[in-house]
């Protein structure tokens, strides 16, 4: 994912805010929402409907009436994804927002705008910038990221041992990955509560210019005390990585870091924890051995990814995708959930995806997600501390009875009640 406030100036709106996108001349009636009630209770169901009536490529709005394409096409988000030259990540080939039409204060400028990220650039620009993520993220992984985990997966359950019951949503899979992120940034743990709720606002568009405000203050800080201090730590390496980042390229990459790994971790793990509650079997062939963790994700990836739909590529030529004139200019949201059941490569979505890798819940392409293998470390070691401290562990609500609820880009379970041996705390 990416998160990015604008930068630089832009031109006035001109006198017809409609001239120039297709999209647009339908106007906003009869055009779906991808945000708001419906899209929050059924996002599924909106993928459904978009795909009959309009194929792999359907114009939607965004939070504010936007417009947008969502591409819902397997093939379609693939050509997307790896085609930068052909549909950029820079959001400067905005049109709306070179044309005025985007609000400053809208929900979308921290996750669309552009800003001196290598999410934000394509080309060589991007391969400097992302090769200093790279090296730190091999850095700080290869550090001892099971122990954090392990630390404060225990610290959590501690809170609830006694009890015999808990929430896994609230009182673990929300809070533990920022956890383990404070310690990888070296930032105090007494951040992590306050910076993973900014980080779960923003991305449901709730006073999300100053929640991105917050963590910028909290990481331009943090990154200023690593040029006094320096550490072993992930803010250390970028500045002093080879690449010669400057403050804003360190402050940017601290943050797309911090909010991509926490987000799609958190909802990873919750996801994972209920696939194995909810299939008995699967833990019980867990525990035993006969069932591998890296198969039960594979199916939680194609069938629920953590980062639903991908924000934001930007058209640079007129061109035609999925039936669909696109202009330049145009903005396309990645329906990477939709692309995973495209009925064109999987007729039949309950036949299992065990062995095949070839989701989208990473994206593809050079900008393919450098942190997928710590996300996925993250969420092994906190279930198996899970499974390893609650003997007994159960679903304690009727599986049909769990619900999620839905931004314009993610599916967050609500809640996965447990009931389980109470059991000491481990210190």
């Amino acid at each position: 994912m990416n998160a990015s406030p604008a930068h630089g100036p832009r031109p006035d709106a001109p006198a017809d805010p409609a001239a120039g996108c297709p999209v647009r001349h339908t106007g906003t009636g009869g055009l779906t929402r991808l945000y708001g009630p419906t899209a929050a209770s059924d996002p599924q169901g909106i993928y459904s409907r978009l795909r009959k009536q309009f194929g792999p490529v359907a114009p939607v709005l965004l939070e504010g009436d936007v417009h947008a394409w969502l591409v819902l096409g397997y093939r379609e988000n693939r050509r997307v994804l790896d085609n930068p030259t052909q549909f950029s990540r820079d959001a400067r080939n905005w049109r709306d927002w070179k044309e005025g039409r985007i609000e400053e204060t809208s929900p979308l400028v921290p996750m669309l705008a552009w800003r001196p990220d290598c999410v934000s650039q394509d080309g060589e620009p991007h391969r400097r910038l992302r090769g200093a993520v790279t090296d730190n993220l091999q850095k700080v992984a290869g550090r001892g990221i099971r122990r954090h985990v392990t630390h404060f997966a225990n610290k959590q359950i501690d809170a609830f041992a006694a009890d015999g019951r808990a929430d896994l949503v609230p009182q673990f899979a929300e809070y533990l990955p920022m956890l383990v992120l404070t310690r990888l940034f070296g930032l105090p743990e007494g951040e992590g509560l306050r910076l993973a709720t900014s980080c779960a606002k923003l991305i449901k568009g709730e006073d999300a210019v100053a929640h991105d405000g917050r963590i910028m203050q909290v990481l331009g800080e943090l990154a200023e005390r690593r040029r006094k201090e320096p550490g072993s730590d992930f803010a250390t390496g970028l500045l002093d990585h080879r690449a010669g980042l400057d403050e804003g390229e360190i402050n940017s990459h601290l943050r797309l870091v911090l909010i991509a790994a926490h987000t799609t971790t958190s909802n990873l793990l919750a996801r994972v924890l209920e696939r194995i509650l909810v299939a008995p079997s699967h833990l019980t062939d867990l525990v035993s051995g006969q069932l591998s963790f890296s198969a039960v994700v594979e199916e939680v990836l194609w069938n629920t990814p953590p980062l639903a739909v991908n924000p934001g590529r930007f058209a640079t030529t007129d061109t035609e995708l999925g039936g669909q004139h696109i202009k330049a200019g145009d903005l396309l949201v990645l329906g990477l959930a939709a692309g995973n059941t495209d009925p064109e490569i999987r007729p039949h979505s309950a036949v299992s995806v065990r062995g095949n890798q070839a989701h989208l819940a990473f994206g593809s392409g050079p900008h393919e997600c450098p942190a997928q293998g710590m996300g996925q470390a993250i969420v092994e070691a906190a279930v198996d501390v899970l499974l390893h401290r609650l003997p007994g562990l159960r679903l304690d609500t009727p599986a049909d009875g769990l619900t999620s609820t839905a931004s314009t880009w993610e599916a967050r379970l609500d809640s996965l009640p447990v009931a389980f041996t109470p059991q000491p705390a481990a210190g």
